[in-house]
């Protein structure tokens, strides 16, 4: 179901040469001792209790980012893989032949499977992830998979110089790693070598101070472009393991990371994934992907509709009605006309008073 959703996207959506895919993962919560691979994990929004656990699950997320011309960016959920602890197996019945297998080894999964289907259509795949993904495991997958990778770089990564050239005459492979360490914090603390940049972040144009610099990086498997940026709290780390790639392209596919939070947000608050009564592991598995695909689903059928068809806002005037249909209008448009449909068959067969229509009109807007 998800390679036909991938394919789907890929005939419908006018998507550029290189598309970008974005990772990450979040908890829903559960309740009940009897839910199968749920357990406690950290959870990410503690909130005004400050609740620095929950008990639930938590799914590894991959989805494709693209930018509507109206809208701006967003995020089309592709396909998801629950992680569950290896403390908790014990948990669930053996019958379900559940393995094992760790955040980054499904984040390396994913990645595989979207990136031989985008190369087979033509396209040149890069993918943002959160910091907590740029460790070896998943830098190596993505470089068998032919994938650019953008993400954060710890302050205090092991980067070193490039390497020299090799002598002429001198046995033996080239080196791939530089002599000299690198310290980020000796970088971005010499005043010289700060530039600034406009680029578009998060939907609106931003002017960034910046530095980019080339770099070997082991996890990596060799050359990475650094960059610095300057903000409030002092300065972050980016990388990509594109060399080639503009200090632009890097800050701007790291901005839209951020468009998968608004889909974990969708989720749990437009299709009320993780309120499912279910217990069976695999059952879990499929009611969440349902929700996945009904969420790309509906943005898909929704791409091409104009404003005043997807958002009617005459019973907010508070409301800004030039303000973007959120996910949750763009939800509610289908089923207003699926449900009027239904309405308008029913009432074309028999005769039925108008007030008797406009009551089921207005009740058909508050059942959707």
């Amino acid at each position: 179901m998800s390679r036909r959703l991938l394919e789907l996207l890929l005939r419908v959506l006018p998507l550029p040469e290189r598309v970008l895919l974005v990772l990450d993962d979040s908890p829903t919560k559960r309740s009940g001792p009897k839910v199968e691979g749920a357990g406690i994990h950290h959870n990410p929004t503690p909130g005004p209790a400050d609740q620095q656990f929950l008990y639930g699950h938590v799914w590894v997320t991959l989805s494709l980012a693209v930018r509507h011309p109206a809208w701006g960016a967003l995020a089309l959920p592709l396909r998801a893989m629950l992680y569950v602890r290896e403390r908790t197996l014990n948990s669930i019945p053996r019958c379900r032949k559940w393995a094992f297998c760790t955040k980054l080894q499904m984040a390396s999964s994913l990645l595989a499977w979207a990136a031989t289907m985008l190369q087979a259509a033509g396209k040149t795949v890069w993918i943002a992830a959160d910091g907590a993904y740029a460790k070896q495991i998943f830098l190596e997958a993505a470089r068998k998979s032919g994938a650019t990778v953008v993400s954060r770089l710890r302050k205090d990564a092991a980067l070193f110089d490039l390497p020299p050239p090799k002598k002429p005459g001198v046995r033996g492979r080239p080196r791939m790693y530089g002599i000299h360490r690198i310290s980020l914090a000796k970088r971005a603390g010499q005043p010289r070598g700060w530039r600034s940049l406009t680029c578009t972040l998060y939907g609106r144009d931003a002017t960034k101070t910046y530095k980019t610099f080339l770099a070997t990086y082991k996890p990596a498997g060799g050359v990475i472009r650094v960059v610095l940026v300057k903000d409030k709290h002092g300065w972050v780390a980016f990388f990509c393991t594109d060399p080639a790639a503009t200090v632009e392209q890097i800050l701007e596919a790291f901005a839209n990371q951020a468009t998968i939070e608004q889909n974990f947000h969708d989720q749990k608050e437009v299709w009320g994934t993780g309120e499912q009564q279910v217990r069976n592991i695999w059952t879990n598995v499929g009611v969440f992907h349902m929700n996945l695909w009904l969420h790309t689903l509906v943005e898909l059928w929704a791409w091409h509709k104009p404003h005043e068809q997807l958002c009617d806002r005459t019973d907010s005037p508070w409301d800004d009605p030039d303000r973007r249909p959120a996910h949750a209008n763009r939800r509610k448009a289908p089923r207003q006309k699926f449900i009027q449909n239904e309405l308008r068959g029913i009432t074309s067969q028999r005769g039925v008073p108008k007030k008797i229509l406009s009551l089921t009109h207005w009740l058909a807007s508050l059942a959707a």
